[in-house]
C-alpha cells in the first residue's frame, strides 16, 4: 500500500505496485501500456507528475522515470517540456496502412495507389529488354558496385526532381520505405529523436518505434515546419535531424514555400542538423520546385522513388547521401537489402532513359487532373486541401465530426479512408480531418461512388 493516502485524490492514472521477476520499472511500464490498450487510460490523457506517481506507489521517483522513458520509446507516451507527459494521440491507431482483404466489397480510398491503366510503352521495354539479354546476367545476383549506366542513368531521374546531385553521393534502395529505414538504422541509434510535421507519413513513425527513434512534432507556420518551431525543438528536445515531405505532403498535400525551403536548409546548416527530404510526390507536380538539398547539400539525404510517380511495382529509390555518412548507409542497405535487383534495374534505366518516363508521367498527372476535377465539383463548399495534381486530397471536417469515429462508420458503408489521428505525432489532438486517395479506386464510377458515400456520411452525421 502507498504511503500516502490517494483515496480521493483525483490521478489520472493510479497502477498497483507488482512484485515480479521483473525489474519495478518495466512492471510499471508493462501496467501503463495495458491500460493503455484496455482504454482504462486514453490517447491524450495527462499523466501524473512522476514526484506524485512515486509518493503514491512509495518508490523512488527514478524508477518512474526510467518507466516512463522505457514508455516513450516505444512511442506511447511524450513528454512536452513544461507541460507534462501525455499518452500519444496516436497510440491505439493503426499505422499500417496496407489495403487489406476485406469479407465485404470496399472501396478503396485508404492507401495512396497510382491509377492502374494500361502502359503499353512499358510493356514494349520489357518485351526489348528480355529479347535483347542474352547473358541472362539480369537474373542473376547483383554484387559490388552498381554499373555505370544504371547509376548515371537514377542521377538523371533524380535531375528530373530539379536537384542537381553527383553520382558519387548516389545509393540505391529497394523504394522509398527502404531508403527510410537505411537511414535510420545507419545513421541514428535509439533514444536519437527527430523533428517531424505535426501530422506525418506513417512509414516513418512504424520505423522510429521498431529502432527507439523519438519523433518530435514540430510547431507549424502557415501548415509548414517553422524556424521558431525548429529552434524550440532543438533546444529543448536536443533532436538530431527533421524528415520533411515538401511536395504534397503526407497526409496534408501542402506544398512548402521556396523561402521556408531556404531557410529550413540555412538554420540545418547553422545549428548542425540533418535533414531527410523525402521527394516520393515530386515528379506528380508540373512545375517543380527546387528542393531542400539544393541549398543544403551537406546536410540532407535525398530520397527521390518510382513508385508514386512511374511505376508502383518499381521498387527502387535514389538516396542522395552527404559524403560524411555515404559508407554507414552504404552498409546499412547492404545489412538489409545485400544487393539491389539487376532486373528492376534494368528496366527502371531503360524507362529512364527511353521516351517512356515522360509519357508515364504525363499521362498519370493528365489522368489524376482529371479525377480532381471530378471531386471538388462533388465536394464544391468543403474544406478540401491540396492541389489537381495531388493523388491523395485532405478534406477538414465539420467541428461537430470526430475523424477517428468517422473512418469507422464510413468504412461500415463500404469506403476504407484513414483519419488524422493515424498521421498524428505527439501529444496534441489532431485536427479533425481525412485522407482520401483519389488514384486508388479502380474507376471513375468507383471513386464518384466513393465520394458519395463520404459526403451522405458527413450530411447525415448526428
Amino acid at each position: 500500500m502507498p504511503v500516502n493516502s490517494f483515496d480521493n485524490y483525483y490521478m489520472s492514472w493510479k497502477p498497483k505496485r507488482i512484485y515480479n521477476e521483473n525489474s519495478l520499472y518495466i512492471s510499471l511500464a508493462d501496467q501503463l501500456e495495458k491500460d493503455i490498450e484496455k482504454g482504462i487510460v486514453l490517447p491524450g490523457t495527462k499523466l501524473p507528475p512522476q514526484r506524485e506517481l512515486a509518493d503514491y506507489l512509495d518508490i523512488n521517483v527514478s524508477t518512474v522515470s526510467r518507466a516512463f522513458k522505457l514508455c516513450e520509446k516505444k512511442g506511447i507516451i511524450f513528454g512536452i517540456v513544461g507541460r507534462g507527459t501525455f499518452v500519444s494521440y496516436d497510440v491505439k491507431s493503426k499505422l499500417n496502412l496496407i489495403p487489406e482483404e476485406h469479407s465485404k466489397k470496399v472501396i478503396e480510398m485508404g492507401s495512396v495507389m497510382p491509377e492502374t491503366y494500361p502502359q503499353s510503352e512499358v510493356n514494349e521495354v520489357l518485351k526489348n529488354m528480355i529479347n535483347e539479354q542474352t547473358s541472362g546476367d539480369i537474373f542473376q545476383y547483383s554484387y559490388g558496385k552498381t554499373s555505370r549506366w544504371y547509376s548515371e542513368a537514377m542521377i538523371r531521374f533524380v535531375k528530373k526532381c530539379n536537384y542537381d546531385a553527383n553520382v558519387e553521393n548516389l545509393l540505391i534502395s529497394n523504394g522509398g520505405q527502404n531508403a527510410i529505414a537505411a537511414i535510420l538504422m545507419g545513421v541514428f541509434k535509439p533514444g536519437d529523436k527527430i523533428g517531424t510535421d505535426p501530422l506525418t507519413y506513417p512509414g516513418l513513425k512504424t520505423l522510429a518505434k521498431m529502432l527507439g527513434i523519438q519523433l518530435v512534432p514540430i510547431k507549424q507556420l502557415d501548415g509548414e515546419i517553422s524556424i521558431e518551431g525548429l529552434s524550440y525543438a532543438c533546444k529543448n528536445d536536443n533532436i538530431k535531424a527533421i524528415y520533411v515531405i515538401p511536395d504534397f505532403q503526407n497526409p496534408t498535400a501542402k506544398v512548402m514555400n521556396i523561402s521556408r525551403r531556404k531557410a529550413i536548409a540555412e538554420f540545418a546548416i547553422k545549428n548542425n542538423i540533418l535533414i531527410i527530404e523525402d521527394s516520393i510526390n515530386t515528379l506528380l507536380m508540373k512545375n517543380i520546385i527546387s528542393p531542400i538539398a539544393n541549398y543544403a547539400p551537406n546536410n540532407t539525404f535525398y530520397i527521390a522513388s518510382f513508385s508514386k510517380s512511374v511505376l508502383p511495382s518499381l521498387r527502387l529509390a535514389c538516396i542522395i547521401s552527404p559524403a560524411q555518412f555515404y559508407e554507414n548507409l552504404q552498409a546499412s542497405l547492404y545489412n538489409i537489402n545485400l544487393s539491389q535487383s539487376n532486373f528492376t534495374l534494368e528496366l527502371a534505366s531503360r524507362i529512364i532513359d527511353s521516351e517512356c518516363l515522360d509519357k508515364i508521367i504525363t499521362m498519370r498527372r493528365k489522368r489524376t487532373i482529371k479525377r480532381n476535377k471530378l471531386v471538388n465539383k462533388l465536394l464544391k463548399g468543403y474544406d478540401i486541401k491540396g492541389s489537381e495534381e495531388c493523388i491523395f486530397r485532405w478534406l477538414i471536417l465539420p467541428p461537430k465530426i470526430e475523424s477517428k469515429r468517422f473512418e469507422e462508420i464510413v468504412f461500415e458503408k463500404g469506403v476504407q479512408i484513414y483519419s488524422s489521428e493515424r498521421f498524428s505525432v505527439g501529444a496534441e489532438k489532431p485536427i479533425q480531418a481525412i485522407r482520401i486517395s483519389i488514384t486508388a479506386p479502380k474507376d471513375e464510377e468507383e471513386l464518384i461512388n466513393g465520394i458519395f458515400i463520404i459526403k451522405n456520411a458527413i450530411e447525415n452525421w448526428e
